[in-house]
């Protein structure tokens, strides 16, 4: 294992990643349909996995899917009234702490402060989701394209 390697650590899993990767791509593309082999191509996403995620988005009405001739893959809503909470809640929603993870009794519902730093942790990132949309995240100044690269495709 390399150094770099050693202190990498990931918050959210791969699911959460791939459905950001897929939202931003299909922001991009907005309003222009695009299939599950278009998108998987543009975000790097496994394209049984993407399927799998795909469905969950429709599930929770941030995607809409159309089959046939021209269809696809689009935004339910505007990018800026998609959040990336609204994402990351659709496939896999964030936990928080509200009774001791151990089960003590002794804890009742009251958090040890250690869980309280936590949930204060969780909740924070919270804020941070709900308070940014995919427009903001696509709009922000950077010499790099957020969450997937924007290619030639054919």
């Amino acid at each position: 294992m390399s150094i770099s390697n050693l202190f990498e650590v990931t918050l959210f899993s791969q699911t959460v990643e791939y459905a950001l990767r897929a939202v931003a791509h299909l922001t991009q593309m907005a309003p222009n349909p695009r299939t599950t082999d278009q998108i998987a191509l543009a975000t790097k996403v496994p394209k049984a996995y993407l399927s799998k995620v795909l469905q969950s988005l429709v599930r929770a009405e941030l995607v809409r899917s159309q089959r046939g001739i021209g269809g696809g893959m689009t935004l339910a809503r505007t990018a800026d009234k998609l959040t990336i909470l609204d994402v990351v809640n659709a496939v896999e929603p964030l936990q928080r702490i509200r009774s001791c993870p151990l089960g003590l009794v002794s804890h009742g519902l009251t958090l040890c402060p250690l869980h309280r730093r936590l949930d204060n942790a969780l909740a924070m990132v919270e804020d941070a989701f709900k308070g940014t949309t995919l427009a903001d995240l696509l709009s922000e100044p950077s010499s790099s394209v957020p969450l997937c690269e924007m290619g030639e495709e054919k």
